[in-house]
């Protein structure tokens, strides 16, 4: 493998806001290529890789149904909540809002992981978990993440597998700076039209 698992994702982001406005597809393309990443996790991830996986699904599927209707990640937001759909589970908005989290989730996994080079894969993960998705979800989604969070792999044959023929703390560095100014001004937009604070149902 050329570079890291992290070098399409890093190629991608170059492509998410040409123009200043944040592109449907690259920006789902990015997040696709963060799921190799995810699946080298194994069980400890499937909860989270499924979710992420699901979430873009359901955003290609609009995106693809009208693609120049659609060229704008907002577009698809901004319809339905001018058709007050916005707020049901199975909308775009609701999928976009749960990717950006689950995106926030990995940039805070990732940033433990070169902040904090004694921790445990488990530690890095309960401790971002905590930090992101935890206060959005209900007792259940929590245990179960909890369980999952048992299983994660060891650090160093992770960063291992992860690592390729780059240089991984560069590219995740890369990636902990380049991507979440994307996730902010999703929250900023979802936040816009008051969908930031939705809860799991």
């Amino acid at each position: 493998m050329e570079g890291t698992v992290f070098t399409p994702a890093l190629e991608g982001m170059k492509h998410v806001k040409p123009e200043g406005v944040m592109l449907t597809k690259p920006f789902l393309d990015v997040c696709k290529q963060i799921l190799p990443i995810i699946e080298k996790f194994g069980a400890a991830m499937a909860l989270v890789k499924s979710d992420i996986g699901g979430n873009v699904t359901r955003l290609e599927n609009k995106y693809l149904s009208n693609p120049s209707k659609y060229n704008y990640l907002y577009s698809m937001v901004q319809e339905e909540v001018d058709s007050k759909t916005a707020k049901s589970s199975s909308s775009c908005t609701n999928g976009l809002l749960w990717l950006t989290r689950a995106m926030d989730f990995l940039v805070e996994l990732f940033r433990n992981l070169l902040e904090h080079q004694e921790w445990a894969m488990s530690q890095a993960c309960t401790d971002s978990y905590a930090k992101t998705l935890k206060k959005w979800h209900g007792w259940l989604a929590s245990s179960s993440f909890t369980v999952a969070m048992k299983l994660a792999p060891d650090r160093k044959k992770f960063l291992d597998i992860i690592g390729g023929t780059g240089d991984i703390n560069t590219d995740i560095e890369k990636f902990c700076s380049t991507f979440p100014p994307f996730l902010e001004e999703n929250h900023k937009f979802l936040a816009s039209v008051g969908m930031d604070g939705l809860k799991a149902s």
